[in-house]
């Protein structure tokens, strides 16, 4: 019998992890083909989420909980469990129950198939249609700025056969990972999938402005040398076009000698110009400095401080 690996990040999900679990239960009870564990993985939640769950896994064997001796992140700590799981099929599937379980029976049949990789990708969503609109720029954003094919709307949510997470246990030691990106980059046969993405029911979403611009910003610096490259072609053009206008002013001035005043203005205005133009650039080489500094340190995904019917 094949081991299917559910892995399921969680923080602050008193609300949802016993549904969760229960749905997950239910949904291989009708699949007796197949063994299955289900590793949630808390990322030191403040509420009653690791009491829940530690009391579920004692009366039910197929529950492992790894309890983070931190909040490492929502991009480290999922990572970490995915490369714990053990199964011959692994599958991320989140927390917050805006993604279906039972969609898991659908991964399973195209992966008997012959599919390595199986992901969803939400098709419409019941989230505001201004933040759809913003993430589906963002993908064709990226879809221009690298040539590895990143499925749109895609959220991790899917399965990975055991192949899989054997190539990101060897080729992709990064402890600050893009988990999109890797599977990307892996470039297997990839079926994709549809479904409408649910709105949050229960609890808050974790997300804000931040972690939503770091998800982004890791996306791009993972991916693509484009911005870096984009740079260097703006600090040519604004040269280019500052020495155009320095030998008009120059022109005009000998010209109209007596007449043309240069005045402050033109002054000011070029120079805030330039200068934020400059910040943007350093923001941009910083992003991926960043990202060379976290990788050359080479600290661990996350630090456990329990492990549950492991």
């Amino acid at each position: 019998m094949k081991l299917v690996s559910i892995v399921s990040p969680c923080y602050n999900e008193e609300e949802n992890v016993d549904i969760l679990i229960e749905r997950v239960r239910t949904l291989f009870a009708g699949m007796p083909q197949y063994r299955y564990e289900h590793i949630l993985i808390d990322n030191n939640s403040s509420d009653r989420t690791v009491d829940i769950l530690r009391g579920i896994a004692l009366d039910d064997p197929h529950v492992k909980v790894i309890v983070n001796a931190r909040n490492f992140g929502h991009i480290r700590s999922p990572q970490h469990a995915i490369l714990e799981a053990q199964g011959d099929a692994v599958v991320v599937l989140l927390s917050d129950l805006q993604d279906p379980p039972e969609l898991i029976g659908e991964f399973l049949r195209e992966w008997e198939a012959g599919y390595p990789i199986v992901v969803a990708t939400k098709s419409t969503s019941d989230e505001s249609g201004l933040m759809y609109g913003i993430r589906s720029v963002y993908y064709r954003t990226i879809a221009r700025l690298t040539d590895v094919k990143v499925v749109e709307h895609f959220t991790g949510f899917g399965l990975y056969d055991r192949q899989v997470i054997e190539i990101l246990k060897r080729d992709f030691p990064d402890p600050h990972p893009y988990f999109r990106g890797q599977i990307a980059e892996i470039g297997l046969p990839t079926k994709v999938l549809h479904y409408n993405q649910k709105r949050r029911m229960r609890g808050i979403t974790k997300n804000n402005f931040y972690t939503l611009y770091d998800m982004a910003m890791l996306g791009i610096t993972n991916l693509s040398k484009v911005p870096l490259r984009l740079v260097i072609f703006t600090g040519f053009v604004f040269a280019f076009l500052s020495l155009i206008a320095g030998l008009v002013y120059l022109v005009y001035k000998l010209v109209y000698w007596n007449r043309f005043e240069l005045g402050l203005a033109p002054l000011m205005i070029g120079l805030f110009f330039l200068g934020s133009i400059q910040l943007v650039a350093l923001g941009i080489i910083g992003e991926y400095i960043g990202s060379v500094h976290t990788i050359v340190q080479g600290r661990p995904l996350v630090t456990e401080k329990e492990r549950i019917n492991f």
